[in-house]
């Protein structure tokens, strides 16, 4: 069975099980900048006191997980 054959296929098994295909961008983090770009963000958002408070939050969930 050809490549195409087989990817047809599944594909027809995915529409089959209501499934439907999506395409989504993410940020290439392998990009030059990458880094500084994402520490220049959190550095901004821990300056306003709603996102602090939304961060703490999620630290929180993320700790609840290893216990």
């Amino acid at each position: 069975m050809h490549t195409f054959q087989r990817v047809s296929e599944h594909r027809r098994r995915l529409y089959a099980a209501g499934l439907r295909p999506v395409q989504i961008w993410v940020p290439d983090a392998r990009r030059p900048g990458f880094a500084e770009e994402c520490r220049r963000q959190s550095l901004r958002l821990w300056a306003d006191p709603a996102e602090r408070e939304t961060i703490r939050a999620a630290e929180e969930l993320g700790d609840w997980a290893d216990r």
